[in-house]
């Protein structure tokens, strides 16, 4: 889910590439995981980096295309699979020396204007927005889903302040015909006040129901913890965020675990909760105006990083609780 787009002469823009490269190539040893390869982007850059070692995920199965050239040129430095980054524990990695893993949660301009993946307002047809190992599809949710919960899918994931009223529509609207895509936009639309705004009606409804379909909420959250599991002391995690439900469970999962909580005084030193994390940043790390305008999506990404000071196994279930309410509103879709 490489964030990127595209430029002249079929170019594409690494989301924040300068920043991450400044952050890792001094001191760089070991393996690199690149959780959402995309385009290669980052992949390509860091390869070139004598001593470095790439292993690559994507749930996507079309960008498999862009690694097969990385397989033949660096053939013992680099490795693709097509799995989402949840599953990271699964590639049995634990013996390799894994020094950073990153996280782009952006869509590449490619995805965005795949007419088979929907992903857009402005595609044609059926509702999809399905990335890959997915179990419904956009159309699923729109055609099944009850009034109550389209709307909190929207109202949560979307914050879509005319949540209510655009589930109402569709609930009247799917009565009639299917709704594919351009209908819903045009539901959406007559929803929405008629004030100018440069950001597109029906914009939050399709970003709730992109999270919603390719559950990102919880493909985070154990994507992050998984990975934290994987790294050994002194690794780092570098997480690129662009909208404010995904930076704030980030946001909180770096800072909670790197910050002594308050305990009794006369509790023993070794009663006290070992630190998981040492913040690299302390504020996110933004695009520079420059980047901002060759690549106007940019402008939404924040860049968070931390290093793991010790193996701890206490911070799984704390941070499974204080995103709960989030990961059982994904839930609704085991229903569909």
């Amino acid at each position: 889910m490489n964030a990127t787009i595209k430029l002249e002469k079929e170019k594409h823009y690494p989301v924040l590439l300068d920043e991450i490269l400044s952050i890792i190539t001094p001191h760089y040893s070991g393996t690199l995981i690149d959780c959402t390869f995309g385009l290669g982007g980052y992949s390509k850059k860091i390869l070139k980096i004598p001593s470095s070692k790439v292993i690559a995920i994507d749930r996507d199965k079309e960008v498999r295309k862009f690694s097969e050239n990385l397989e033949k040129k660096y053939k013992d430095k680099f490795k693709f699979y097509n799995i989402k980054f949840s599953q990271i524990d699964t590639l049995n990695l634990y013996n390799e020396e894994i020094k950073y893993i990153i996280f782009d949660l952006g869509y590449s301009y490619n995805q965005i204007k795949d007419p088979k993946k929907g992903l857009s307002f402005h595609s044609k047809g059926k509702l999809n927005m399905k990335m890959g190992f997915n179990s419904f599809s956009a159309n699923d949710v729109i055609k099944n889903l009850e009034k109550e919960e389209l709307e909190k899918i929207f109202r949560v994931f979307g914050e879509e302040k005319d949540s209510i009223r655009i589930a109402n529509n569709i609930i009247k609207v799917r009565k009639k015909k299917d709704i594919d895509t351009e209908e819903l936009v045009k539901i959406i639309e007559n929803c929405k006040k008629k004030i100018y705004t440069k950001t597109h009606k029906a914009t939050k409804i399709f970003q709730a129901l992109r999270i919603f379909v390719n559950q990102e909420v919880s493909e985070l959250i154990y994507g992050l913890i998984n990975a934290t599991k994987l790294l050994k002391p002194g690794g780092m995690l570098l997480v690129i965020t662009f909208h404010s439900l995904e930076d704030k469970i980030v946001k909180f999962f770096f800072k909670n675990f790197s910050e002594q909580k308050s305990v009794s005084r006369y509790l023993p030193k070794d009663k006290e909760k070992k630190l998981l994390f040492k913040i690299y940043n302390k504020k996110s790390i933004t695009p520079s105006i420059e980047e901002i305008h060759k690549n106007p999506p940019s402008r939404s990404a924040k860049l968070r990083c931390a290093i793991k000071k010790e193996d701890t196994n206490n911070f799984e279930l704390e941070f499974l609780n204080k995103f709960q309410k989030l990961i059982d509103i994904e839930n609704l879709g085991k229903k569909l």
